[in-house]
Order: C-alpha cells, then structure tokens, then sequence
C-alpha cells in the first residue's frame, strides 16, 4: 500500500530513494557509493544482477550493510558502515582507490548533495557557518566516473535543493546526469532538466512548487516504484 505524505518518515524518505537508485545498476557495473544515503542502495540490489561496488577507502566487492550481533567491525565503507564482502573482494591502499576513482573505470559513481542545478553542477561539501575538513575524494569520482547520480532529499530547512544556480561552493561543473529524491526523478541534458518520475503522494505541481530550477516534464512521466 502506498504510505501518505504523513507518513514519510526519514527511514522511509532513505528507503524511497535507495529502493529507485538500486534500479539504474545494470549487470557487471562497478560502482561507488557516496557516504551517508547512497549507500543504503546496495542493500536493495535485485539478487538475479551482479554489481560490483567499490569504496574510495580500498575495498571492491563490498556487499550489503553487516547486521546481526556477529559482524565484523573491521570492514568498513568509507563511511564507516560495517559491510558484508562478496565473493573475489580485494582490499587495496588510497593510492590505488584514487587511480581507479580517477582512471575511468567506474561506471556511476552516487553522491549525495546540498546543492544540484539546472544544468547538473553540484555543491556537496562545504555547509555555510560550519567547519569542514575538505571536499573529500568527491571532485575525483565525480569527474572520472562515466555516470553522476545524486541521492538526496528534494528540499532543506532553507528551501529547494534543486536550483538554478549553485550558491554553494562547487564540487563539480555540469557533471551530474541524474536526481533521485523521495519526490521525484530529474534527468540532465546538455540541454534542459527533465521530470521523467514522479512519486504519486505528489503532483507535478507539488514538485514545481518545491524545486527553484527550471524543468521540462517528460511526455512519458511516470510513477516512481515506492
């Protein structure tokens, strides 16, 4: 049954998104998950498609989030979320991680973000009146993987995150090719931003309402699979 727009609760909001970035993973793709958010998609993988995740610590082959008492804490994501390993998983050092991250070699790489424009530049580092360490390996994925998705929430306390123009300082210029919120799907062109899915709690004019950039919707909009 399809929950109401009361009952989307932040769990719920993760799962949404997790569930729809899971389905653009195609068989043998190698892919990075960015921390927080979108590594919750390895756990909604379709169990007939072999994906092959790698973490910018030093690990291919990770699998599902560990549960139960009898994990083992030392395998880590780069988030610190102790995971499970498939089968042919390898541990290599930073340097190594960054060669693969920069070299080509990741199909789609899914980043989570504070900012995302019209034109697919994205901001997802740096938050106003609060210390951060450093943009991270973000700038590497972003530029060398074939395919930019970003996985966040479709609004913040201050307003949209899907803007004209970035505000924020920027992690990437005109890189990210897909928006996945708990919302709405947004595929970028070279061209224009194009409402392609659409969660049915909501309307196209919930969505216009809730995001500042300017949007094309798609002749073939459909429901988002909650």
């Amino acid at each position: 049954m399809t929950p109401t727009i009361q009952e989307l609760t932040k769990d719920k909001i993760k799962e949404i998104i997790a569930k729809r970035i899971a389905k653009e993973f195609k068989e043998n793709d190698i892919i990075t998950l960015g921390i927080g958010l979108p590594t919750e998609a390895a756990n909604y993988v379709d169990e007939n498609i072999n994906v092959i995740f790698q973490s910018e610590n030093g690990i291919v082959g990770l699998g599902k989030d560990q549960k139960g008492p009898d994990f083992n804490n030392k395998i880590i994501n780069a988030g610190g979320v102790c995971v499970e390993l498939n089968k042919g998983a390898s541990f290599y050092d930073s340097q190594m991680a960054f060669t693969i991250m920069r070299g080509g070699h990741i199909d789609a790489t899914v980043l989570g973000a504070l900012q995302v424009d019209q034109e697919g530049s994205i901001a997802s580092w740096q938050i106003p009146g609060k210390f951060v360490p450093g943009i991270g390996g973000s700038m590497d994925l972003i530029i060398g993987s074939k395919r930019v998705i970003v996985a966040m929430t479709h609004t913040a306390k201050d307003g949209s995150k899907i803007v004209k123009k970035c505000t924020l300082p920027l992690t990437a210029y005109k890189e990210v090719d897909m928006i996945v919120t708990e919302r709405c799907v947004f595929k970028i062109t070279p061209e224009e931003m194009i409402l392609t899915e659409i969660n049915p709690m909501f309307t196209v004019e919930d969505i216009k309402a809730s995001t500042d950039a300017d949007f094309k919707v798609s002749a073939n909009l459909k429901e988002m699979e909650i």
